[in-house]
């Protein structure tokens, strides 16, 4: 694949982008981040989870000795919307070579009253530190080349209300995993998708959070439609991704009393392994 078919013509730097615009968090006190939360990451309205747990992970990258998450899980409690939003962070240890803290977001509701709306815990250390040994029966995903798949601008119309994430996004779905945009659900549960930033931006472990959680869900390709709440996610990330766009499989098995687990792979343009998720999710089968 050609990595110009995916880049637009002038790249935006890591630091200086859109996605780090967005995700920035500006202390206030010790410990106390405020931000406000972009509109531009919403799926029908709602804040999208990958962007939000970037947003935890960069105050933790703060609070904490060491830069890079290694794990990080968090519980989405209450959904959360655009606007102001204030994080709190914990440190519980600090070692040579992981230090481990929490976080937590709030925001206000229409009363005036502070709610929590996500909660991590994390460890932290330093990926550029480790060594380079892989022993591994993991395969990257096969996926045709980016200019065989689709993306939502390849769509006849948007979904009212759901492309403002899309529109931040170089996202390229595998047309093996779009059945259900057709009408057509597989059932197989899968979702495979080159996947980058709009602007160019190159990955780095934050950006990593954002792309576990971007694709459409696999409850789609289901046959299931509406809307799929996370209610925790868990990303383990592995090593700093080579530059270029990422390729991101996301597999379900398993759909029971209204609760899917969703388990992705994220891989680089070295094809390596830089990051693994599980999410548990909500579905109406209403």
């Amino acid at each position: 694949m050609s990595e110009a078919a995916t880049a637009p013509a002038v790249r935006a730097a890591i630091g200086d982008s859109e996605f780090d615009r967005d995700t920035a968090v500006v202390q206030r006190a010790p410990g106390v981040y405020d931000i406000d939360l972009s509109a531009g990451w919403t799926i029908i309205n709602a804040v999208n989870g990958g962007y939000l747990l970037a947003v935890l992970g960069r105050a933790l990258a703060d609070a904490l000795p060491h830069p890079d998450p290694f794990t990080i899980s968090a519980h989405y409690l209450t959904a959360s919307r655009p606007g102001p939003a204030v994080v709190r962070t914990d440190v519980a240890r600090t070692g040579r070579t992981l230090s481990t803290g929490q976080a937590s977001l709030f925001q206000r509701d229409e009363d005036g009253r502070e709610v929590e709306r996500i909660r991590v815990l994390a460890s932290y250390g330093d990926l550029g530190a480790l060594p380079d040994d892989v022993r591994t029966t993991a395969k990257p995903p096969a996926i045709p080349p980016v200019e065989q798949c689709f993306g939502p601008q390849d769509a006849p119309a948007p979904v009212p209300g759901s492309s403002a994430i899309a529109d931040r996004l170089m996202l390229k779905l595998d047309p093996a995993t779009l059945g259900w945009a057709l009408g057509s659900p597989s059932g197989n549960g899968e979702m495979r998708a080159w996947f980058g930033l709009a602007d160019g931006r190159d990955h780095d472990p934050l950006s990593l959070l954002l792309a576990v959680d971007a694709l459409p869900p696999t409850a789609f390709e289901l046959g299931i439609k509406g809307w799929v709440p996370t209610v925790e996610l868990t990303v383990h990330v592995r090593c700093r991704p080579a530059p270029g766009p990422l390729r991101v499989s996301i597999t379900t098995r398993n759909l029971a009393g209204g609760f899917l687990e969703e388990d992705a792979e994220v891989w680089d343009s070295a094809d390596r392994l830089v990051a693994q998720s599980r999410q548990l999710a909500r579905v109406g089968l209403g």
